[in-house]
């Protein structure tokens, strides 16, 4: 089994961040050197609880199909997504997201999977495939910080969520002087 645990700092309200990181639309942008899309399953909106969504992508030049179902949600702090089907053994990404104390956010993902061929695999992972999945995961969270960070957050989101994404987070200090 291997570990990937990644943290970015994004200077954007929490209810942004978590809503982003759910959107599949935004997944689809962020993951387009892969040429990633849906095939099935939720192919809008935001990804929730329960939802499954089929991804084609083409990873190592061969085309794949993964499928991913969130099975945890914690609002606005924590969402699972995990493998149901697809060219790895297993996987469960843990998406965490907390308040900076000055209006900002610390997104924090940890991926965990195995590789499937036994020792094989576990070669794989070692040798290749972890580095590969760190990038991949690396370059999603550069695209979800420069969205959330800019004006073009609002066409990723359903039209009710934006107002509510837009105001800018209380600081710890101003919440106990609002007490």
């Amino acid at each position: 089994m291997a570990r990937i645990e990644l943290t970015v700092h994004i200077a954007a309200p929490l209810e942004r961040c978590f809503d982003l990181a759910r959107s599949v639309e935004l997944h689809t942008r962020s993951t387009s050197s892969t040429g990633e899309h849906v095939i099935a399953g939720r192919t809008s909106g935001l990804l929730e609880l329960d939802e499954e969504v089929t991804w084609k992508a083409r990873h190592f030049k061969v085309w794949q199909t993964l499928t991913s179902r969130i099975t945890a949600v914690e609002r606005p702090t924590y969402f699972r997504d995990s493998m149901v089907r697809g060219a790895l053994k297993r996987f469960d990404h843990h998406h965490y997201f907390a308040n900076d104390g000055a209006g900002g956010t610390v997104m924090r993902d940890v991926f965990d999977y195995s590789a499937p061929l036994g020792v094989l695999g576990w070669l794989a992972e070692q040798l290749f495939l972890t580095r590969y999945m760190r990038r991949f995961l690396e370059a999603r969270n550069r695209e979800v910080k420069a969205v959330a960070e800019s004006d073009l957050w609002s066409q990723f989101l359903p039209r009710g969520l934006t107002r509510r994404c837009s105001r800018p987070l209380k600081s710890a200090a101003a919440e106990r002087q609002s007490r």
